[in-house]
């Protein structure tokens, strides 16, 4: 563990393969240096490495009720912003890698997806509806400086004319304002940046490498400014941890002219559950117990609620409590009970020409 503490720019204290999928575990030998904990006693470096991933397809379909969209696009497969909530972690175990570190460092990029895209979207009998950009891992996380990913997907919803949601808890999005804005005046564009604390101590060690929160006010500041509708999430809340901030997290969004605040409560599915305990243990060891005992109360006496509706709310006196709070912080700050609607324009839309099109 010694080594661990060294590395104060990760998130998960654990890099423990999964076991769920019956996967072969191997057993390093301590023979190659990356592998190991420490070299000649200093803590071993955490690289982060990209691996080039070809997908047949891009878009994503989704069936469950209890979210607003049928569809979705993930650029990349991992995410170096490090929250140790992330509910995608366990998404690594597919590709027999940790849902800790690894998550991460090792992560897959698709520079393929615009393409992609640009075929799904040409197909006989696509129906338009609004993309979700950012439902898995973070679209404007370190990487899509140089990989600009995200940035081509939004060149081609824009020619398009196809309506897009972006959820990101980066400032980097406003890099392709020039794109969203455009898209906004068409009423097909919304971003939702998701802001879990104001205080920057917590958000560095919850969100190791994440803007601060102050960047993604600015940002959202610059968006609203730029007439692209913006929205805050505050999600997750984490019980003693970010939970006394909601009416703070509520009036720096209305103060940034925010349309409106969301949140969802803390979940744990899967491999996150252990790391997240593992992180108490490390950064929160005086109150490790209640945080855990507030989210076993949320979710009917378990880590995790994987039902549909009540994953987003929880349940109990805690859920109650927190939905009063909101409900009241928002009445206060001019955002009434709930997030305003989202009414965007898929009545434009026309399929992206073919390669000989695009000549002329």
């Amino acid at each position: 563990m010694a080594a661990q503490k060294n590395r104060a720019s990760r998130g998960a204290t654990l890099n423990a393969e999964s076991r769920r999928f019956n996967l072969p575990q191997s057993e390093a030998d301590g023979d190659w240096l990356d592998a190991r904990e420490t070299i000649d006693g200093a803590a071993a470096p955490v690289r982060t490495t990209v691996t080039i991933e070809h997908p047949r397809t891009i878009i994503t379909r989704n069936t469950s009720p209890d979210v607003p969209f049928d569809r979705s696009i993930n650029a990349y497969r991992g995410c170096e912003h490090g929250c140790i909530y992330c509910f995608a972690r366990p998404s690594h175990a597919f590709h027999d890698l940790s849902p800790g570190l690894d998550f991460e460092t090792k992560l897959f990029a698709k520079p393929d997806a615009a393409e992609l895209l640009r075929a799904e979207l040409r197909k006989p009998g696509y129906s338009c509806a609004p993309i979700a950009i950012g439902t898995n891992t973070d679209p404007y996380q370190p990487i899509e400086r140089e990989w600009r990913i995200t940035r081509a997907l939004l060149e081609v919803l824009a020619a398009s004319e196809h309506p897009v949601v972006i959820t990101t808890k980066s400032d980097r999005v406003v890099r392709d304002i020039d794109l969203l804005s455009a898209m906004a005046a068409k009423r097909q564009a919304a971003v939702a940046i998701s802001i879990t604390s104001l205080d920057p101590r917590v958000a560095m060690t919850v969100e190791p490498r994440a803007p601060t929160p102050l960047r993604r006010l600015a940002a959202v500041r610059r968006l609203t400014a730029a007439g692209v509708p913006t929205y805050v999430n505050m999600a997750p809340v984490i019980p003693a941890v970010t939970d006394h901030e909601v009416e703070a997290v509520v009036a720096a969004a209305a103060e940034a002219g925010a349309l409106g605040v969301s949140y969802i409560p803390v979940r744990l599915p899967w491999e996150v559950a252990p790391l997240f305990r593992a992180w108490l243990d490390e950064h929160f060891p005086d109150r490790a117990g209640k945080v855990m005992a507030t989210i076993q109360s949320l979710r009917g006496g378990r880590d995790n609620d994987p039902g549909f509706f009540s994953r987003m709310r929880g349940q109990g006196v805690w859920a109650e409590l927190l939905r009063t709070r909101f409900r009241i912080a928002r009445v206060k700050h001019g955002f009434g009970d709930d997030r305003r609607r989202l009414d965007l324009d898929c009545s434009r839309f026309r399929a992206p020409a073919g390669a000989q099109g695009e000549l002329f």
